[in-house]
């Protein structure tokens, strides 16, 4: 909502990617505070917001998706990122909604983030179709290999001169002085990938649509985790082409998930592996057969796998891969939020901030945090299933 904000983007290198007349702005921001975003913002700019909306979906031929970015920790991003997706849900209940959201870290200096993401969770909970959750730290560790590897010499002059990890000077900076740029390109990489299948001809395309009905088989359990390789931003590196098998092994390995998570000592509900470049359908079922043993998957989904081949790979690349994951390892994601959040909500630390706000009640709070609860009671469920101790996932909530 800030308009300075806005106006460094105008006035920017992106300036020409975004239609100035469908902005909205405000003055000032939400104060890290969720029920600002969401109930005074979300109020106030609704029919604007509805307006926009309606006057861009009139341009599709094919409307298939809306996408929301947006941030956990603050309150723009967390209150009207998810007003936005409740609205969303009202006027165009039959476009699936995909959220990217970033989850803030352990070390964030927003104090009442863990009150803006479990707040905002319970929305996603009900309201999203896909969530891709992307956290920091490892956006700063994909960053902080790439300058490693920079320094060490191992990249040598395939470094670009000018791009987003180096000075304009061509030296390298250091990773503290401004990473953003280089973390958002990592998530922009992620969304080109996704959307690649409706930009661009394909043996074996994919509809967005398609990753929700082959990725969730309930409804609530809708967390993607992402992987994706190579690794570095396009925009930065010139790297030779990794074996094609290489790049499979690395989508599946802890050190290419955009959350700090290792989906293969967990269970797979599904994945899907979305493909761009010269690949055979050939390699890719190869490349299943090769990796299948090493993972686990429920008994009721054994063959969970959704493939996609598009013919058009990323600038500067031979191929690349996505595989998005539906797997219990974002639990412990959700757990430590949770831990954050009752930290806090047991003292009612900075709560008056909240309940000061017209429409806001202290039972929002509660019922936030039961819904998170009850999303990690769902993982536990099947984990279990995992280790034996249950045999189907009876309890889950199959309907919404």
């Amino acid at each position: 909502m800030e308009e300075g904000v806005v106006n460094e983007i105008l006035q920017g290198p992106l300036r020409d990617v975004f239609d100035s007349k469908q902005l909205i702005t405000d003055v000032s921001g939400s104060g890290n505070n969720w029920a600002v975003g969401y109930k005074v913002y979300g109020c106030q700019y609704r029919e604007n917001i509805v307006e926009k909306l309606r006057k861009t979906a009139e341009h599709c031929d094919c409307l298939q998706c809306f996408f929301i970015i947006h941030s956990m920790g603050g309150g723009t991003g967390s209150g009207l990122g998810t007003f936005v997706l409740n609205l969303l849900e009202d006027e165009f209940p039959e476009v699936y909604r995909f959220v990217t959201s970033v989850y803030p870290s352990g070390e964030d200096d927003v104090v009442t983030s863990p009150y803006n993401s479990v707040l905002a969770m319970k929305e996603l909970n009900e309201h999203a179709d896909c969530v891709l959750p992307i956290e920091n730290e490892s956006l700063f560790d994909i960053v902080n290999k790439i300058h490693q590897m920079i320094n060490s010499g191992k990249l040598g002059s395939t470094v670009k001169p000018n791009s987003l990890i180096t000075s304009s000077a061509g030296t390298t900076k250091t990773v503290q002085e401004k990473p953003f740029d280089a973390m958002n390109n990592i998530v922009a990489n992620l969304l080109l990938n996704l959307t690649s299948s409706a930009r661009f001809e394909g043996s074996l395309n994919m509809d967005l649509n398609e990753i929700s009905m082959n990725l969730v088989p309930f409804p609530r359990l809708h967390y993607l985790v992402s992987s994706l390789t190579p690794l570095y931003t396009l925009a930065d590196v010139n790297i030779p082409s990794r074996r094609l098998d290489q790049m499979f092994s690395d989508a599946f390995s802890r050190d290419h998930q955009l959350i700090r998570a290792d989906p293969k000592h967990s269970l797979y509900l599904a994945c899907a592996l979305l493909v761009r470049g010269n690949v055979q359908v050939s390699d890719l079922r190869r490349n299943i057969e090769r990796l299948k043993p090493s993972l686990h998957f429920v008994s009721w989904n054994q063959e969970g796998w959704k493939t996609s081949l598009c013919s058009v790979p990323p600038v500067g690349h031979s191929h690349s891969l996505l595989a998005l994951a539906n797997n219990t390892c974002v639990k412990p994601t959700f757990v430590e939020l949770k831990d954050r959040f009752m930290k806090l909500y047991k003292k009612k630390a900075h709560l008056h901030h909240y309940l000061q706000v017209d429409g806001m009640e202290q039972g929002c709070f509660s019922e936030a945090l039961s819904s998170l609860s009850d999303l990690i009671e769902e993982y536990n469920e099947l984990d279990a299933t995992k280790c034996g101790l249950r045999t189907d996932p009876s309890r889950l909530k199959i309907a919404v």
